[in-house]
């Protein structure tokens, strides 16, 4: 029986399952091993990254704005999403909730925990399945999207967890609160997003995720979390540039 929630309820125990099996996996595993899956997993990232980037050639979304204004959408969402989250330190609170999470799992110190839990936690809340699925799921016309998602998750948490260890399993739980906001925007409001709107939202999703790649790859180290705004913020502008530019 299905019920609002469901497709995420699944979703986070993918997550946890899927890190589970990545922990007792990774104990075996050699250290210059998990060095190599964890460049592994950054060059993924950066595929999924690109695959996210793909709706700014779109047409949808191309139709929607002005000519000219399809990248400065993009760059004003980033700017105005980048001095809220610094102002409002969410880079600062998310590793202190990981530490927090840390000392609960009673992970040590020298442990991947925190950088385990905001990689993992950025990579499965960013991107069109986790905002459609639970929408959709709000709205009752099916939980496929989330799924699709859900299965998708789990290997990804199998592997990351690998060289990143247990924050892996606790991203499940920003994941959750998260998509159960969408839900709840599904089951009050219904489909409030248009296309453009959506497209927006992830591209700006793109590159954050290409943030998280220089990280995972050790070539830069980007307060992501601080750019966490910028997704609410994509779809408002981009609707104010459709309707007064």
């Amino acid at each position: 029986m299905e019920f609002p929630g469901l497709g995420t309820l699944i979703n986070t125990f993918t997550i946890i399952g899927g890190a589970v099996l990545g922990v007792l996996i990774g104990a075996r595993v050699s250290e210059k091993l998990r060095d190599l899956v964890t460049d592994i997993l950054g060059l993924v990232t950066l595929l999924a990254a690109a695959s996210a980037l793909i709706p700014l050639l779109s047409s949808e979304y191309i139709s929607a704005l002005p000519k000219g204004w399809t990248l400065l959408c993009v760059l004003g969402s980033l700017l105005i999403g980048a001095l809220i989250g610094s102002a409002l330190h969410l880079e600062e609170k998310l590793e202190v909730l990981g530490e927090n999470l840390r000392k609960r799992f009673r992970a040590s110190k020298e442990s991947p925990f925190i950088e385990g839990f905001v990689s993992a936690s950025l990579l499965f809340a960013i991107g069109p399945l986790a905002i459609l699925g639970s929408i959709s799921d709000g709205m009752g016309t099916g939980i496929d999207q989330l799924i699709l998602k859900s299965t998708l998750d789990f290997f990804a948490a199998m592997a990351f967890a690998t060289s990143l260890g247990w924050g892996v399993a606790a991203s499940a739980i920003p994941v959750g609160i998260y998509q159960g906001a969408w839900t709840l925007v599904g089951l009050g409001l219904g489909s409030i997003l248009s296309g453009y709107q959506i497209a927006a939202m992830t591209i700006v999703g793109g590159l954050m995720l290409l943030c998280i790649a220089l990280r995972l790859l050790k070539i830069k180290e980007v307060a992501v979390a601080n750019l966490l705004p910028a997704l609410a913020i994509a779809p408002v502008f981009a609707l104010v540039v459709h309707q007064f530019v």
